[in-house]
């Protein structure tokens, strides 16, 4: 059994192929446990249907990869703005909050660059704010500093602890 509780920063290691990342996958509702339950609260996400759980994640779940998975087609605020589409909610508002996401990780003034004008660690800073557009219930980040210089993890990792601080469930 495996508890996490709201506010918590947890760290799973281990060594390749160990299953952090399937883990991760399962507490994300990318795939489904073959036996047992993964609740979210009080609710059994191992017995929900497709429809269901595309709307736990686009609505409770944040997601930071090691391979940033931005969409080169699209600006920093674009970007951040992904997770807000699927709910189909696109608003002023909302889009005044991605520009404020988009200044907390420091790239306020690059709202207007694609991808690949930016650093690495510029790419992964976009991915952490698009991970928090949706006020997620929790951050799931899958070895989000994998790609990056030891500087720019320190700033990354710097991120997380202030996201935590402020109240976050980050798993990394």
């Amino acid at each position: 059994e495996l508890d996490i509780f709201r506010g918590e920063y947890m760290a799973i290691m281990g060594p390749s192929g160990s299953g952090k990342s399937t883990l991760l996958n399962l507490l994300g509702c990318l795939d489904r446990p073959t036996s047992g339950s993964l609740c979210l609260g009080d609710a059994d996400v191992a017995r929900m249907n497709d429809d269901q759980l595309s709307r736990i994640r686009a609505s409770h779940i944040g997601f930071v990869f090691q391979s940033y998975n931005l969409i080169p087609q699209m600006n920093v605020v674009e970007n951040i703005e992904v997770p807000l589409y699927y709910q189909g909610r696109i608003t002023t508002a909302h889009r005044q909050r991605c520009h404020e996401l988009a200044d907390m990780v420091g790239l306020g003034d690059r709202i207007r660059h694609r991808p690949q004008q930016l650093s690495g660690g510029q790419q992964q800073r976009v991915a952490l704010a698009r991970s928090l557009a949706n006020d997620p219930y929790f951050i799931l980040a899958d070895e989000p500093t994998g790609n990056l210089d030891s500087h720019t993890t320190g700033e990354i990792l710097d991120l997380l602890g202030q996201l935590n601080a402020q109240g976050k469930t980050i798993i990394i």
